[in-house]
């Protein structure tokens, strides 16, 4: 049998002690994916600017907590500890606020291919 040394890491761990940008690391990506831990404290999306992804965006926040704004339709979104949220491409989103004084730690994994969304509320 053959054995691999695989690192083994912790996603709470070796975070910056300051953070004047928000703090971006990618953990694994292929061709159709990619995996990145984000580290929030305080810091919002510009003035004015929004992201509009390629890729959809499946978000989990981990710490902290997070409001985001959606566009089409407009739509504002709080985050806590535990909560997940998936973006289509193209969904333009901005980030209005993380949690001034703590870490916000989001596990974000970009995918493309065909989104299935599960189904809403009391459309099951």
């Amino acid at each position: 049998m053959i054995q691999f040394n695989v690192p083994i890491k912790n996603i709470f761990t070796n975070i910056p002690l300051s953070l004047p940008e928000e703090f971006f690391e990618v953990l694994g990506e292929s061709d159709t994916l990619r995996i990145e831990r984000i580290v929030s404290e305080g810091h919002t999306t510009a003035p004015g600017e929004w992201y509009d992804q390629q890729w959809d965006e499946w978000v989990l926040l981990l710490s902290g907590g997070a409001l985001l704004r959606l566009e089409e339709p407009d739509t504002a979104v709080t985050l806590n500890p535990g909560d997940h949220l998936l973006i289509p491409a193209h969904r333009r989103h901005r980030v209005e606020m993380t949690t001034p004084g703590e870490k916000t730690i989001w596990l974000a994994v970009h995918f493309r291919g065909s989104t299935k969304f599960p189904p809403q509320e009391g459309e099951r």
